[in-house]
């Protein structure tokens, strides 16, 4: 059950993620979360960083669907200036997000990453979904309430990863 929780990927940040890498491995679509992936949990709006990122995925065909448990209003303030689609509210790690996302895309499933920062909801979501899965490091080292509980599960899981071998990547790796 705990290899539910191993990333097929894991990179510094979303920056790692390469559009022209993606494209060459036949990647059609991103699912991103939002929070601590994209920009801090607490920036309302995209960095000039994260609209050039977008704006190169646009360029080489790549569609971006961001996936993110908040609020409408957060992910929509955030989404609709980088004319990206979107699904709040989205109950992750449950599947039906992520499956309602690739299917707006009109893509299967090995056209398809997701890219997260918490293993709980990101990796765990996009792997029970099936799909290519990409860790991020968290933006910043705050989270909300029920975040910070989820990065105490998330280590345990981790160091447990580490003994067994699974991993060999430190979660602060940047």
């Amino acid at each position: 059950m705990l290899n539910k929780f191993l990333p097929n990927e894991h990179v510094p940040s979303i920056f790692d993620v390469d559009p022209s890498e993606l494209k060459n491995k036949g990647i059609k679509g991103v699912i991103t979360d939002l929070d601590n992936t994209l920009v801090a949990w607490n920036v309302e709006d995209a960095t000039e960083e994260i609209k050039d990122w977008f704006q190169k995925m646009n360029d080489l065909g790549i569609q971006v669907t961001i996936v993110s448990n908040n609020k409408e209003a957060r992910v929509k303030l955030f989404s609709q200036p980088l004319n990206a689609t979107f699904i709040y509210s989205a109950r992750k790690p449950l599947a039906k997000a992520f499956k309602k996302a690739r299917k707006q895309m009109k893509l299967r499933k090995d056209e398809v990453v997701v890219v997260g920062d918490q293993l709980l909801t990101d990796v765990l979501g996009g792997n029970m979904a099936g799909y290519h899965t990409i860790l991020v490091v968290p933006i910043v080292e705050t989270d909300g309430l029920l975040t910070k509980f989820n990065r105490q599960i998330e280590r345990r899981i981790l160091n447990w990863m580490r003994r067994k071998g699974k991993i060999t990547w430190d979660r602060s790796d940047r």
